[in-house]
């Protein structure tokens, strides 16, 4: 795959774990298409500003990746602006944090694990309500769909190969109470990757998800004054001895958006 225009586009940007994947990709030589709602417009422009200081170009493109006409115009503005698509990272993720009989969404990928265990009440799953399952699955599993699908357009239409990644989680390996929606959808992006990555190897194009457990972002404020705690019991429960950074992710998924990962695809790497 040559990757002589280097850009990538990253969805779910403006903080967290996609804010560092913007950083490290940056740092690799990328130009960056930094995508997020408009309710992160502010974080969004403050990214692209840092990259810019970086020496890099850097747009911010507000768009709802579960609605296909915005993800078809975040492809063809990141084309018509930074002049092609080499790399796709589709991060953008909702939660629900609570059973299926009692859902609440919210905006992180990995914040289920918080309300499981020790953390918190489990209610049963019909309190779930069938907009909110709804919601889940179209951020989390149609939003993957069309940054694939139409990422994937582009990049035939380059003829130069690319590198597709999404965002599973280590739930979707193995189910959760309180997280059903959520399980589901990222157990659903592990197969279309999968299923992404035979379709599409003959035109150069490698297909990989990350699969995160536990990780220290900013959104954990949440927790109030239960921070500490969950942060001391993840660390008890992982072999390192501590809980993820955002920094651990955007590690590997500079290494999946390198030539280096040229003979992987269809992976789904846990943390």
């Amino acid at each position: 795959m040559s990757l002589v225009s280097r850009v990538a586009v990253i969805t779910g940007a403006a903080r967290g774990i996609g804010r560092a994947i913007a950083l490290r990709l940056a740092d690799d030589g990328f130009d960056l298409a930094l995508n997020d709602i408009p309710k992160s417009s502010s974080e969004l422009n403050t990214l692209a500003d840092e990259l810019r200081q970086k020496g890099r170009r850097a747009i911010p493109l507000l768009a709802d990746v579960s609605k296909e006409v915005d993800v078809k115009a975040l492809i063809q503005d990141t084309v018509d602006q930074l002049g092609s698509v080499d790399v796709m990272v589709a991060n953008a993720g909702v939660a629900s944090a609570n059973t299926i009989l009692d859902s609440t969404i919210l905006p992180s990928p990995f914040l289920s694990l918080l309300f499981s265990g020790t953390y918190s009440t489990q209610p049963s799953l019909s309190a779930a309500t069938v907009d909110e399952w709804d919601h889940v699955l179209a951020v989390n599993l149609r939003g993957v769909f069309l940054c694939y699908k139409y990422a994937i357009e582009q990049m035939i239409k380059q003829g130069r190969g690319g590198r597709v990644i999404a965002a599973s989680s280590m739930y979707g390996k193995q189910g959760a109470a309180g997280s059903g929606a959520y399980c589901a959808s990222k157990f659903a992006v592990r197969g279309l990757t999968q299923s992404a990555a035979k379709e599409y190897g003959k035109y150069g194009i490698t297909v990989n998800a990350y699969a995160p457990g536990f990780i220290n972002t900013p959104l954990l404020e949440i927790l109030g004054d239960k921070r500490n705690l969950v942060l001391d019991r993840e660390k008890q429960e992982t072999a390192l001895g501590r809980v993820g950074e955002p920094e651990d992710i955007a590690n590997l998924v500079s290494f999946l958006a390198s030539e280096k990962s040229s003979f992987i695809t269809g992976s789904f790497l846990s943390y």
